[in-house]
């Protein structure tokens, strides 16, 4: 238990680092996002829009440009009044709701804090067809899929190997994408003189941080907690106690504020055949993400470490009767599903902004991802989560965009009915 003490305090200071850094680094600071309402109610992220930000005395302290997400951020020299300024000739075909605020004036930036700034977009149309539509929202979907799947892995062999519903998940995944957020941003460390090898470098301590901490938990709380006879009730709220305790550490390390991998706000668009489009980084998490759940899915199925997993979720009893060390391998389970979710964590805040409840948000779909292709099996898991994703996705056709999650679970209640086992589990006698 000492061990594990100092593990999480060494953890607390290394973050503490970053804490400081998303709450101060650059200082102040002014931005905003500048986004508008398609007709289905979906966002559309305006880039190319350019800003300027002078002081009391009308000299200008800074310009910015939004990126590709529609973010637009300027440091400023120190607190007071500010007047912000967006030029209507870069706005690509949209309008000021109201041209009247612009400049914005009497922006004040109070000591070490983050100033957002809103000008309101008026609707912009977009002529698309409904299948060209589709056809975009089912790869928006796909990577959402994926991203859930490298997370969601973890979580489905927990259960299938301890029978421990893990709550706790979602925070790991926060904890990798914090981790990485660290090594990249506010230690910025560069082996070549690139800001993507920093970013390689801080997914990879992610993920072995990850890993780390998941066997230490396994060691020193989940285990003890067999070996005591505890329920899978009681180990279940004491996942949910974790989840809340380390939720507010992150909160109270990190603060509200949201940080962004830096420099990979920035993307420029991939068109496909004319019937989709990707964002650079968005390739990169699709292939990534494919190229891991293959090794993965091909290391459960042709390693003698892979087999032992898939036999003690399948059945404890046999695969012990039959010699395989059971508590060794939930250890390397703990150990690969923890260092899994810390790799999603990154891949998770490459797509959206880093904060302190990111993991708690997609604990939810991966729950659903879980149910819905079959608890206990990484496979149903990661099958489930890509029809989750795809569901969210193309849900917005004929829902509006802010209830997007209604669709996965839509999906996981239809198909429980027809096959409550998941659709890759195993139906069960019961009596």
């Amino acid at each position: 238990m000492i061990t594990l003490l100092g593990f999480v305090a060494a953890l607390m200071a290394v973050l503490a680092v970053g804490g400081t850094a998303m709450a101060q680094d650059g200082g102040e600071t002014v931005g905003g996002t500048m986004r508008a309402k398609d007709d289905a109610g979906e966002d559309i992220f305006v880039e190319g829009v350019e800003f300027s930000v002078v002081d009391a005395d009308g000299n200008e302290v800074g310009t910015a440009t939004t990126d590709a997400e529609g973010v637009w951020l300027v440091e400023l020299p120190g607190p007071g009044v500010y007047s912000v300024e967006l030029d209507t000739a870069t706005l690509q075909g949209f309008e000021l709701r109201n041209p009247d605020n612009n400049p914005l004036t009497g922006v004040e930036v109070q000591p070490s804090t983050n100033k957002n700034t809103l000008f309101p977009l008026g609707e912009r149309v977009v002529e698309e067809s409904n299948s060209i539509r589709a056809v975009q929202l089912f790869v928006d979907g796909i990577k959402l899929g994926m991203i859930i799947a490298m997370c969601a892995i973890g979580l489905s062999l927990i259960y299938g190997t301890t029978g421990l519903t893990n709550f706790a998940h979602g925070e790991m995944v926060t904890f990798g994408a914090m981790t990485a957020y660290v090594f990249h941003v506010t230690w910025q460390i560069d082996f070549l003189g690139t800001w993507m090898t920093s970013l390689a470098f801080g997914a990879v301590m992610a993920v072995l941080f990850a890993g780390i901490a998941g066997g230490l938990f396994n060691r020193f709380v989940w285990k003890p907690l067999r070996n005591r006879g505890a329920s899978l009730i009681s180990a279940l709220v004491v996942s949910i106690g974790l989840s809340i305790f380390f939720r507010y550490v992150f909160l109270y390390q990190f603060g509200g504020r949201a940080g962004f991998y830096r420099d990979y706000r920035i993307g420029q668009q991939v068109e496909f055949f004319g019937l989709f489009t990707m964002l650079r980084k968005d390739i990169f998490i699709v292939v990534f993400s494919a190229v891991v759940l293959v090794g993965v899915a091909t290391a459960l199925s042709r390693t003698r470490v892979g087999k032992a997993m898939r036999a003690v979720s399948d059945n404890r009893d046999l695969a012990e009767s039959s010699g395989i060390d059971v508590e060794q391998v939930i250890r390397y389970v703990w150990i690969v599903g923890s260092a899994l979710a810390g790799l999603g964590g990154v891949l998770f805040g490459l797509t959206e902004n880093i904060n302190w409840e990111m993991g708690f948000r997609l604990l939810l779909l991966m729950f659903a991802g879980v149910t819905l292709g079959g608890l206990g099996t990484a496979y149903g898991a990661l099958l489930g989560s890509i029809i989750a994703g795809v569901f969210i996705q193309m849900s917005t056709l004929i829902i509006p965009g802010d209830m997007k999650n209604v669709g996965a679970l839509m999906a996981l209640i239809i198909i429980l009915l027809v096959r409550p086992q998941g659709l890759l589990g195993r139906a069960e006698r019961i009596g």
